[in-house]
């Protein structure tokens, strides 16, 4: 390529999220250089308003975080998932997974802003990863001989492998011309994060009515002591700008019904947010020099808190192709090790995808058949270990072939 970048690395990454960042601070943990552009300020991104979501790392991932390096930043911080309890409304029965002590907890929940600002810090000390944030691409080449992104301020920034880590908006998927299976829902998901009466002992609640699921998932308490859950409400489309109106006790109060009291009188902790859902799935995560990880490659619904986590798969899966390529004195472009990456991440996040959205479907249907059909469903699952176990695995993102990182093991 034509004239001298102002930065050349091995990797470039476009998006500074939870996922893009995770990759850049995977990368450098096997020697690997990378260069992080986002156009968002780290200080609105690390303010304590920006992001009011949580989400369970499952303990797969989790083993990743600890094999890079930050998991011990985020030590205390989240809170353990003892079991999970599944339940058709507020029937009695259900479906329990409960892991044996030995095997430890199903995942660990996290403040969104918690993950963001120890991911920030262990990239900012990592040797190998430049932090160009904010900067904003102008423009992006990709050819035979490398990649290049010429940001607005006039830098370059080079290397020999794009990757899209930019959500699932992604001007880069679109770019490359990537064609991709879209849907939505005509459903929104209130987020906010509530104070409780009784403590939840680490047990996150799937609660499914017509209308949509409603999650209660354990967080830490705060400095006071005080018992807290995220919630994650799904409410039909139309209804979610009344629910945003209500006030903070008659919020809450409803929220309180929803539990069927399960949790003791309910108080609000944190704004209330919302964002519409939907389904999202490339129908290829790579091209010339260029991969696509997290939200740039699917999205699923927030059903069973596995969208971060397939973000992460992702990632285990992208590393240990780049760190094997390396080793064989290949470049990280390599369409060889592309179409490894594809073929290794493109039936898992189908599956994945494919699965929640049935389950979504399934708890939807309206009717006493429809009902007894679901609480039927329920109790054989948790009556039949071998199925049991199968979705406890997936729970835990153990499942197919699992890379290196998700077994808590350096490449």
């Amino acid at each position: 390529m034509e004239n001298t970048p102002d930065s050349l690395h091995d990797v470039v990454i476009l998006g500074g999220g939870l996922v893009g960042i995770t990759l850049a601070i995977a990368l450098d943990a096997h020697g690997l250089t990378s260069a992080v552009i986002d156009p968002a300020s780290p200080a609105t991104t690390l303010a304590p308003g920006f992001d009011g979501r949580a989400s369970a790392v499952a303990s797969a991932a989790w083993r990743m975080l600890g094999a890079i390096g930050v998991a011990a930043r985020l030590e205390g911080q989240g809170c353990p998932i003892a079991a999970i309890r599944v339940t058709d409304g507020l029937a009695p029965g259900g479906l329990v997974f409960d892991p044996a002590p030995e095997d430890g907890a199903v995942g660990i929940m996290f403040e969104n802003r918690r993950l963001r600002r120890a991911l920030r810090e262990a990239a900012e000390a990592a040797p190998n990863v430049t932090l160009f944030t904010p900067a904003t691409p102008a423009q992006v080449t990709r050819d035979a001989d490398g990649v290049r992104v010429m940001l607005e301020d006039g830098r370059t920034v080079a290397g020999a492998l794009l990757v899209a880590a930019e959500g699932r908006n992604s001007p880069t998927r679109a770019a490359a011309g990537i064609n991709v299976a879209t849907w939505q829902y005509d459903h929104a998901a209130i987020i906010a994060s509530v104070r409780h009466e009784h403590p939840h002992d680490g047990i996150a609640h799937e609660i499914f009515y017509p209308a949509g699921p409603f999650a209660i998932l354990p967080l830490v308490d705060d400095a006071e002591g005080r018992h807290r859950s995220a919630i994650v409400w799904t409410v039909a489309g139309k209804d979610a700008e009344g629910m945003l109106a209500l006030g903070d006790r008659g919020f809450a109060a409803e929220a309180e019904k929803k539990m069927g009291g399960l949790l003791g009188a309910i108080t609000l902790a944190s704004p209330r947010t919302t964002y519409p859902l939907g389904f999202h799935h490339a129908a290829r995560i790579t091209g010339e020099r260029l991969a696509l990880v997290g939200d740039a490659a699917h999205g699923i619904h927030p059903i069973a808190g596995q969208g971060l986590n397939l973000g992460f798969r992702d990632v285990a899966a992208l590393v240990e192709v780049l760190v094997e390529a390396k080793r064989l004195g290949l470049d990280p472009g390599d369409a060889q090790g592309l179409a490894r990456y594809e073929r290794w991440r493109a039936l898992d996040t189908f599956m994945v995808a494919a699965a929640t959205d049935s389950l979504n479907r399934l708890f939807g249907l309206r009717g006493r058949t429809a009902a007894a059909a679901r609480r039927f469903g329920l109790g054989a699952v948790q009556r039949l270990s071998p199925l049991k176990d199968r979705f406890m695995a997936e729970a835990r993102g153990e499942t197919g072939t699992l890379p290196k990182l998700l077994q808590g093991i350096a490449v």
